[in-house]
């Protein structure tokens, strides 16, 4: 049995640690204070599906440590407000804020995105989950809540790192959710939950490349710096990422769990 293993606790306890700091810079090739699968280049490609001027509000769903978020309100210069669950998280990103000088334009809050957001409806311009929408049970309440606090005519974009492709077995489904909850589905469930959630689908894109190259050298970064990372997380987490990762690797790089990106509009 694959023991559950935590990816985010440490991490972002530990976010601004020169070890890690490393270690993204060279997982990711540009460290914006990401802790997913994309680089700063695919963001910003990401970030031109959803047409962003200054006057937009945008919402980024599992904003994680914030660094996105903070890429966002400096490239685009609109405003950001970004929420996770995890508190440890939340307080990274508002100190990465308080530090960059973002201010008012980058707002971060602990919130769960599984039950129901805490904003009126029309609230946002653009919302925004890379990497996370696999971790939330109910994947369908969730796409309403962001047609809700969407305006008419604003846009939504998500990445689903484990559409399954191909055939996978148990245990490397187990190992590929270690760190957590997650929802794994085939090509098409996605589609068919935007339309119930009365969304209207205008873009899909195999994104899963970046999940491959990303995993392989985040294995690979943590190898080579083995010492300072169990001073860090200790023999058994780091042994149990180590794993974690390697799987990712070998999932996407065979294409057998595929990264999805959907961008969504409310009409």
């Amino acid at each position: 049995m694959t023991e559950r293993v935590d990816l985010f606790g440490s991490t972002y306890s530990h976010f601004t640690d020169p070890v890690l700091a490393a270690v993204r810079a060279e997982a990711f090739g540009v460290d914006i204070g990401q802790n997913s699968w994309t680089t700063s280049d695919e963001l910003d490609r990401f970030l031109s599906w959803l047409d962003l001027t200054p006057d937009h509000h945008l919402l980024e769903v599992a904003c994680g440590a914030g660094g996105p978020a903070l890429h966002v309100a400096r490239t685009a210069g609109c405003r950001v407000t970004g929420i996770d669950v995890n508190a440890d998280g939340v307080a990274a990103a508002a100190a990465m804020a308080a530090a960059s000088g973002a201010g008012p334009r980058a707002q971060f809050r602990v919130a769960d995105a599984t039950a129901g957001l805490p904003f009126a409806e029309g609230s946002f311009d653009a919302v925004l989950c890379v990497d996370s929408m696999n971790h939330f049970p109910d994947r369908l309440a969730v796409l309403r809540e962001w047609r809700r606090v969407l305006r008419p005519g604003g846009r939504a974009l998500c990445t689903d790192p484990v559409v399954v492709t191909g055939p996978v077995s148990n245990d490397e489904l187990a190992l590929r959710s270690s760190i957590g909850f997650f929802l794994f589905a085939p090509p098409g469930v996605n589609e068919q939950l935007i339309a119930q959630a009365d969304l209207q689908l205008v873009h899909t894109e195999d994104v899963t490349a970046n999940a491959a190259l990303v995993s392989g050298r985040w294995h690979r970064a943590r190898e080579a710096r083995k010492d300072d990372m169990i001073r860090i997380e200790g023999a058994e987490r780091f042994a149990g990422l180590q794993r974690f990762f390697a799987a990712v690797h070998r999932l996407t790089s065979e294409r057998r769990l595929s990264r999805i990106a959907y961008v969504m509009m409310r009409n």
